[in-house]
């Protein structure tokens, strides 16, 4: 699974509204911190937790499901273990016939749900953060010292 900077910046640039599966609202969390993340660079982020489902979140109000949102999104973002993802495919296949992400958080791989989203035209990623491409893509890790293998003109 290697996925070009080219193909990870045009699915990064394309979204607009990201549904977070497995969100949490514990601010020490990773999925409450790359929610948060994205949010502040613009992005619309719908939080999907049945656990707590009605309350807010960076404010938005959770879902139990990805069938009670009722907005449209560009992607899905998957905060939960490899063998829940089949049935999260499946309900955001079913929910958006016109969805064009899929993206499975650091550690989270299924190449069966995968294989499924990409026949209906879905790209996806997998093992690999939305908030670290981000941030690597636009330059932000490498001023903190870490070297992404990127060559970039900051002034």
């Amino acid at each position: 699974m290697t996925y070009s900077d080219s193909h990870l910046r045009r699915i990064l640039d394309r979204a607009h509204t990201i549904a977070i599966v497995g969100v949490s609202a514990n601010p020490v969390r990773p999925s409450y911190f790359v929610a948060r993340y994205l949010g502040l660079k613009g992005y619309r982020v719908i939080p999907v937790n049945p656990g707590l489902a009605g309350q807010e979140v960076l404010g938005e109000t959770v879902h139990a499901s990805l069938s009670d949102v009722p907005d449209d999104v560009d992607m899905v973002d998957i905060f939960r273990r490899s063998d829940a993802v089949p049935p999260i495919v499946d309900e955001a296949l079913a929910r958006w016939p016109d969805l064009q992400t899929i993206w499975m958080q650091i550690g989270v791989v299924h190449e069966g749900a995968a294989t499924k989203a990409e026949a209906r035209g879905v790209d996806v990623v997998m093992d690999l953060c939305p908030k670290m491409e981000y941030q690597r893509l636009c330059g932000e890790l490498s001023r903190g010292g870490i070297n992404t293998g990127r060559i970039s003109s900051m002034l």
